[in-house]
């Protein structure tokens, strides 16, 4: 069997068992999907009360801000339903030394730690947050071929993996300090900016969340590839940034696991 299809296997026994799971406890389901949506609401209302004073913000329209919004919130709901919880956990197990565990089982320990859960609530919200591109989209007269749909697709994997690799980083980081709580808040604040229109930040706020911190590319990215065509700048920075920051992920995780010391030592 290839390794490839190995991993396959390990994750839809893992995927099966969180949908299990999911079906055990079908209120916490309901209680959990209903939060997201709400989370979700507040987010639109809140772009249809600042659109009903003014036309545009930083150059953007109503729904074009929306088709932003909505695509930067699919990136976030693919990562808490894929990646989310794994990795979250992986921090706790780490300072308790259960991260044992995942040391014993069979494949590489991120990859164990990182998809161990698929979260059924963040998956299902993903189809609110697609409802608000495609309805933008709609709003917009947009009209992409099937070619334009995949590239903004691949540019949404894109953000997911900086996303992901991010996240990692952040919980990596219990390895070498106690309480990585500070930083998961962190991690979430910085996101909100992926929200927000690359015409909105100048200066030192460009240098730090456009080319630093890839913040803003992550969405911007694909919702201007639907709203302006193929535009290879922004391919080439999702598709470096997306590399760059998994490369640095892996690299921190593999050198905080050297100094892991398990719960038995």
């Amino acid at each position: 069997m290839s390794t490839l299809a190995l991993y396959l296997r390990i994750w839809l026994a893992c995927a099966r068992y969180s949908l299990v799971r999911a079906m055990m406890f079908r209120g916490d389901l309901f209680i959990w999907s209903v939060v997201e949506l709400m989370w979700i609401s507040v987010n639109v209302s809140v772009i249809l009360v600042i659109y009903s004073h003014t036309r545009t913000v930083a150059g953007w329209t109503q729904y074009e801000m929306l088709l932003l919004v909505g695509t930067s919130m699919l990136i976030q709901r693919f990562l808490m339903g894929f990646f989310w919880s794994g990795i979250f956990e992986m921090g706790r197990n780490v300072r308790s030394g259960l991260f044992d565990f995942t040391l014993a089982q069979p494949g590489d320990p991120l990859f164990m730690a990182s998809t161990r859960k698929v979260e059924l609530d963040g998956l299902l919200n993903s189809v609110a947050a697609a409802a608000i591109v495609v309805y933008s989209a709609w709003k917009l007269g947009l009209h992409p071929s099937v070619l334009a749909v995949a590239v903004y697709l691949c540019m949404v994997a894109c953000g997911v993996i900086i996303h992901y690799s991010a996240l990692v980083m952040a919980m990596s980081l219990a390895f070498w300090i106690t309480s990585s709580q500070g930083v998961e808040g962190s991690y979430f604040t910085l996101m909100e900016f992926s929200r927000l229109p690359r015409e909105a930040f100048n200066r030192v706020a460009s240098l730090l969340f456009v080319w630093i911190l890839p913040v803003v590319v992550v969405s911007n990215g694909p919702a201007r590839e639907l709203l302006h065509g193929f535009e290879l700048w922004w391919a080439l920075a999702l598709v470096a940034a997306a590399a760059g920051w998994f490369t640095l992920a892996v690299a921190m995780f593999r050198g905080g696991l050297k100094r892991y010391t398990s719960a038995s030592s």
